[in-house]
């Protein structure tokens, strides 16, 4: 299993003003890349490889690129084809794409050393504090909050600078599978310890055994938002002021990123606990964002962020995760299998055919599970009527405010 630690950075000036100067040698890497293939003829676009093997050419004409590390070059040659490889299938998904842009200083801010160059001393810094060596670098001071586990090992190190001016230090881990604990055998799967999960829009989450999850009252830090770019829309683009006023923006959209992610961690790490199986619906998260028009919501859920951490927990903690496909669990009965039509505001399930009323999310998320036993190839349980494990009514929901989640699922993130 392959996942990531991302710490806080403290370089000194001199050793930022190196950080800073790798990061633009590697854009400017990274646009001749982009030009190499984009004047290449058409049935002779050079591959990753071919232009890995061109790296020493360039070093000689161009002697600013000899001063990458030999890895680090290579991953910046693998950034662009990523990125390329990333195009292809969104246009092949029916997607209206463009070509990749040449990088901008401000778009350009992360390097990325692949299997060498770097070394990690968790001894040398105080309590708390550890020092990361990169090659043509320097040693980086970090907050060394979570150590690296024991049973990981690291494959690539990034440094990279936010838009608000702080430095990071990320380290890709890859964990032997056989060190993972076991997850429950399928055949024990119930609906008594497993759970399906309608991402709402009332709530964050509808579970299929009545639970609600709250929305994360974030109104305080957008309003921090509007006014910082209020402010912002008044400076001199260009200007000191206008400068110091962008990272304020920066930073209050930090702030509602990291508000988000935390509060996504608590949720996951509680259903990974709570269950031993949750399934989860297969979003198509861009096409959702341009309709209805309630994209901010939809962004602040950042549902396919939680879909991530949530099969990452899965794995950590011995849980199934399994996503299912989306499409109709809204539309369909949970009880008789009917489509009825209803609009977004429309918030009841009321099924035409066999008369089981309730929550719509809550028919939702009950339709979620059981296409989730359907996929670990299990029948749902004819002694388990429906009705037994949905709320029929609104107002047996239990409710769990954000503070709830916060709470529980602090042990362990």
């Amino acid at each position: 299993m392959e996942h990531s630690y991302r710490y806080r950075a403290y370089p000194t000036e001199g050793v930022a003003d190196e950080l800073e100067h790798q990061v633009d040698i590697h854009r400017q890497l990274y646009n001749h890349v982009r030009w190499d293939y984009t004047n290449s003829p058409v049935d002779a676009k050079p591959s990753e490889f071919d232009q890995n093997n061109k790296l020493p050419e360039w070093k000689q004409k161009w002697p600013v690129f000899a001063e990458t590390y030999s890895k680090a070059a290579q991953a910046t040659v693998a950034r662009f084809h990523r990125n390329l490889s990333n195009l292809r299938k969104q246009k092949e998904n029916g997607h209206t794409v463009g070509r990749l842009k040449r990088q901008a200083p401000t778009d350009y801010r992360s390097v990325t050393y692949n299997q060498s160059g770097f070394d990690l001393d968790e001894k040398r810094g105080q309590d708390g504090f550890a020092y990361v060596r990169f090659s043509k670098v320097g040693w980086v001071k970090i907050r060394y909050s979570r150590p690296i586990p024991a049973d990981s090992s690291i494959k690539e190190a990034t440094f990279k600078k936010e838009t608000t001016g702080e430095w990071f230090v990320s380290f890709g881990l890859e964990i032997d599978d056989a060190n993972l604990p076991e997850k429950p055998d399928v055949d024990s799967l119930n609906p008594s310890n497993s759970v399906g999960i309608d991402l709402g829009i009332l709530n964050y989450i509808h579970t299929s055994d009545g639970k609600t999850v709250d929305w994360l009252d974030l109104e305080g830090e957008y309003e921090r938002l509007r006014r910082a770019h209020r402010k912002l829309s008044r400076k001199e683009h260009g200007s000191n002021n206008y400068e110091n006023q962008r990272v304020e923006v920066a930073k209050a959209k930090r702030d509602i990123h990291r508000k988000v992610l935390d509060y996504q961690h608590k949720i996951t790490t509680w259903l990974v606990k709570e269950y031993d199986a949750v399934f989860v619906e297969d979003l198509n998260v861009q096409s959702m964002l341009r309709a209805d028009g309630n994209g901010r919501n939809k962004q602040d859920a950042a549902w396919r962020q939680f879909i991530t951490l949530l099969e990452y927990k899965g794995d950590v903690y011995g849980t199934h995760v399994v996503q299912v496909e989306a499409a109709g669990t809204t539309k369909e009965c949970a009880v008789c299998g009917v489509e009825s039509s209803k609009s977004i505001w429309v918030r009841e399930h009321s099924c035409p055919s066999c008369g089981f009323e309730t929550d719509r999310d809550a028919n939702a998320a009950m339709n979620v599970l059981q296409r989730g036993f359907s996929e670990l190839g299990l029948g749902w349980p004819e002694s388990t009527p429906v009705e037994t494990v949905t709320a029929t009514d609104t107002a047996d929901l239990q409710r769990m405010s954000a503070s709830h989640v916060i709470k529980t699922g602090s042990l362990s993130t």
